[in-house]
């Protein structure tokens, strides 16, 4: 267990103990949670869902660009520029990859920036960077889905291999290239960087042995390559290879997944961290496309030594035939398939562990549950072997064509934040990725995705005509960070955040009140729900206060009168309602839509296609009950939780008056002990200063502070007959007033009165106990007084009076430096004083005064520039 901030001797609100201060503080209790042994091992969980603190960042710059660039070896790089070269060319396949390939470096460098500089991963990183806490939900879909894919590819690729070699059924080789990466996925970054480290050298000497022999036995055969003829170059050719390559820029995710555990920029060598970051960030594009015209020169090699097109398009085939310009077949065959073996594993190890970051992050959304990486590994690889058996692999262009639509949508508006909105400073510099902080949408990024996505995908599908088809994941990008700019200009920071990050001042780790164990700041938030420090993936994974932190911070309520009910005819959610029944019946709709265009695809052999079309027509009306059901079941459960969470909230403020109770009759106990002992004294002085005020020769001055010791006497009497009165629940004497000049009274006879401001309407009347309100507005003057000097402001204190129907409030605003957010609900606590010398009983008395005249006392507002307390008071006539 990491060393707490009780361990350390104060907890975070105002250097309390933990264990004291959660004695002293009767709020929520928060049910203390539990993980799995292999949630708990970070070894295993890697910071899946967290920041990487600097105790995890142990690897060395070169360790991490070695272990990221080990990602790489993927061959279905090879395989693309093979297809690509059939498709469209030598030439078009060149031109196309050296275009991506700076497209690719341009857009991934500020990512993987910003990635290494605040230490998260892909999805952390685009919570931050305009799509809010739900809203980079779906870029978690499509990143999950995009490693599951290339897995899936990958996989294939290492099957038929075996396959060729030795005999093996492909479903077994399915098996085997999934099982074999679990020792080395399991454990995370550290045993995948060890691995990484061992193959690495093998990997290359074997990658490149091949393509060296060529160029010093045959170089013409490279003149050939460049010289193969094949389809006209065009701006329709050139497009489409273009939108298959656009696909990998999401392997820039992949490499941020290593680019966190960077260790600091402060206190790294600056050549060396800048290195690290390019060569594992968007240099991996250089070797990327390198690989990719390795497959279109082998490719255009197998086909020129006769060997058939559909074999050559797979690597075990394309480097067979390599090899053997070193080796006899049989020998080029067993080196081919180590090779394949050995760069399948590699990039399948690092699939795995980027997809099961990706699939945790997910649904741990999405169901409120965290199992593990353990489990979604085991999710991930599952799903890969499904496809795989699918055949995945011989709808390689097609898939990629969909998904770079939504990459180049998704990294269009995460580059239009990190580019353009934050050096405009429209955008926050910090990247915030904890759910306390962040609203659930965020309009930048989403607008961005969906508008760039939605051409995109119809552009795809011919809705633009056969130029704009090819162009459109180009397309897509520009439009999606056009319109994130568009939006985030407009909008500005605001929309970033659902509510003000925490300052934990100068602490640099704390425990969370949830788990217990400890963690940096950076990984935790102040939760207002529990009132206590709680940690990133707790507070994610918190199902009860329905995201109480960011609602809007209102004035207690006063209860409603009979008049003021309102009888509703119609539902007052029912529109809201009937437009979450439409939405949910337009997506299974179109799910459906998906499977009847498929279904009537395969039925073509079939005598009798309306069958599918029948099915399609009845399947319409229970969709309809299917969506009616779904939301009115989330309703329920819905309000099921508002009363969960409005019988924590009684309780809550019952816990609260109990103690206040209970502290307050410990008060009037003493008060009442001690009140004799405090009369005598209190008589003698009174006693002696009439004396003094009847002696001969006294001056202005001095008859100035005999008047201001009567005064106090008068206030000290009065504040133990308070407490004593307090204790016994006294009754109120309830007079009419004139409040403003009740109030100008009140004021002049404070020794701060020069420093108020009235704003008091005129002609208000107010029935009340002069004598407990005179106190308590006493009191309010003296906190603001005290706060403004404290800051070393001058004060500027403004009283002010306004009427809600039958309650009237009276504000005491300052200038001071406010209340931090960690101690607002804590300052009506009885024996809770932020000053040296208070005794922690002004605000509680302040709330009863309030209380006893049908009201109650909160803050209005608090921030750096002051802090208003309001005072609410029924009228009883």
């Amino acid at each position: 267990m990491d060393k707490s901030v009780a361990e350390a001797g104060a907890d975070l609100r105002g250097g309390v103990p933990l264990p004291a201060a959660r004695a002293a503080f009767p709020g929520f209790e928060p049910e203390e949670r539990s993980y799995q042994s292999w949630v708990a091992d970070e070894t295993i969980e890697d910071y899946a869902l967290r920041y990487a603190p600097v105790n995890h960042r142990r690897w060395s710059p070169f360790t991490i660009a070695n272990t990221a660039l080990g990602g790489i070896s993927f061959l279905a790089l090879e395989a693309i520029g093979a297809a690509l070269t059939l498709s469209w060319g030598v030439h078009t396949t060149v031109i196309a990859v050296l275009l991506v390939s700076v497209f690719i470096f341009v857009t991934s460098l500020p990512i993987a920036y910003h990635a290494a500089r605040s230490n998260v991963d892909m999805d952390l990183l685009t919570r931050g960077a305009g799509f809010g806490y739900i809203g980079s939900s779906i870029t978690s879909l499509i990143y999950a889905t995009y490693t599951i894919i290339f897995f899936a590819l990958e996989g294939v690729i290492i099957a038929q291999a075996l396959s060729v070699s030795t005999g093996l059924p492909l479903p077994v080789g399915y098996l085997l290239s999934t099982l074999v990466i679990l020792p080395f996925a399991v454990r995370g970054m550290t045993a995948i960087s060890r691995f990484q480290m061992v193959t690495q050298i093998p990997w290359i000497v074997l990658g490149l042995m091949p393509f060296a022999a060529i160029a010093i036995l045959e170089p013409q055969e490279i003149r050939s390559w460049l010289d193969a003829t094949g389809p006209t170059l065009g701006w329709l050719s050139l497009g489409g290879a273009i939108g298959v390559l656009c696909a990998l820029t999401l392997q820039i995710g992949e490499q941020v997944d290593y680019l966190r555990f960077l260790p600091p920029k402060e206190t790294t060598p600056a050549l060396r961290w800048w290195s690290a970051l390019i060569l594992a960030g968007p240099g991996w594009i250089l070797i990327g496309g390198t690989k990719v015209l390795m497959g279109s020169f082998l490719v255009t090699l197998a086909l020129g030594d006769g060997m058939a097109a559909d074999f050559a398009l797979e690597p075990i085939g394309m480097f067979w035939q390599a090899y053997q310009h070193l080796f006899s077949p049989a020998v080029a065959l067993a080196v081919a398939t180590v090779y394949i073996l050995l760069a399948q594993i590699k990039i399948n190890v690092t699939n795995a562990y980027a997809g099961s970051l990706a699939q945790s992050n997910f649904f741990l959304r999405v169901t409120r549950y965290h199992p593990g990486r353990l489990v979604w590994l085991i999710f991930h690889i599952t799903v890969s072997c499904a496809l795989m058996l699918m055949g995945v692999f011989s709808t390689l262009e097609a898939v990629l064509a969909i998904y770079a639509n939504l990459a180049l949508a998704w990294l269009g508006a995460i580059f239009a934040d990190l580019v353009i909105l934050k050096p405009l400073g429209r955008s926050p510099k910090r990247i915030e990725f904890k759910r306390a902080y962040l609203p659930d949408f965020n309009p930048v990024g989403c607008s961005g995705i969906v508008v760039g996505g939605v051409i995109g995908i119809g552009l795809l599908l011919g809705l633009g005509g056969p130029m704009l088809q090819a162009w459109a994941p180009p397309i897509a990008f520009v439009v999606a960070m056009l319109t994130a700019s568009a939006v985030g200009i407009v909008k500005g920071k605001p929309v970033y955040f659902a509510r003000e990050p925490h300052d934990f001042g100068p602490v640099e780790r704390c425990d969370c009140a949830i788990c217990s164990h400890g963690y940096e700041i950076r990984d935790m938030a102040y939760c207002t729900f529990y009132e206590r420090p709680i940690c990133s993936l707790c507070c994610s994974l918190e199902p009860h206060c329905r995201d109480f932190c960011k609602r809007p911070r209102l004035a207690p309520s006063i209860p409603v009168t009979p008049d003021g009910l309102r009888l509703h005819r119609v539902s007052p959610r029912i529109w809201q309602r009937i437009w979450q029944i439409a939405a949910v019946f337009a997506a299974l709709l179109v799910g459906l839509a998906g499977f009847y265009l498929v279904a009537r695809h395969l039925s073509s052999l079939l005598e009798d296609r309306q069958l599918v079309t029948h099915f399609f027509l009845g399947s319409v009306p229970m969709l309809a009950l299917l969506a009616i059901w779904v939301v009115m079941a989330n309703e329920r459960k819905r309000l099921t939780e508002d009363d969960l969470l409005g019988a924590l909230t009684r309780l809550g403020q019952a816990q609260r008056e109990l103690a206040l109770n209970q502290r307050l009759a410990a008060v009037g106990e003493v008060a009442a002990t001690i009140s004799h002992e405090l009369r005598n004294p209190l008589g003698t002085i009174t006693s002696s200063v009439e004396v003094l005020s009847r002696h001969p020769g006294l001056g202005p001055e001095v008859t100035e502070d005999v008047d201001r010791i009567r005064r106090n006497i008068r206030r000290c009497r009065r504040i133990i007959d308070i407490l004593l009165d307090f204790a016994r629940q006294g009754a109120t004497e309830i007079v009419p007033i004139d409040l403003p000049a009740w109030l100008n009274a009140v004021v002049a006879d404070h020794s701060g009165q020069r420093f108020v401001r009235m704003q008091i309407p005129v002609g208000m009347r107010l029935k009340c106990d002069p004598s407990r309100l005179q106190f308590a507005v006493h009191n309010l003057i003296d906190n603001a007084l005290h706060a403004a000097e404290a800051a070393g402001r001058s004060p500027c204190i403004t009283l002010s009076a306004r009427r809600r129907g039958s309650v009237t409030e009276i504000e005491v605003a300052d200038n001071g430096p406010g209340i931090r957010t960690d101690l607002q609900a804590r300052i009506f606590d009885p024996l809770f004083s932020t000053r040296d010398t208070g005794v922690g009983l002004g605000l509680p008395l302040v709330r009863r005064v309030a209380q006893l005249h049908g009201g109650e006392a909160w803050i209005a507002r608090s921030s750096p520039n002051g802090t208003a307390m309001c005072l609410s008071i029924r009228d009883r006539s």
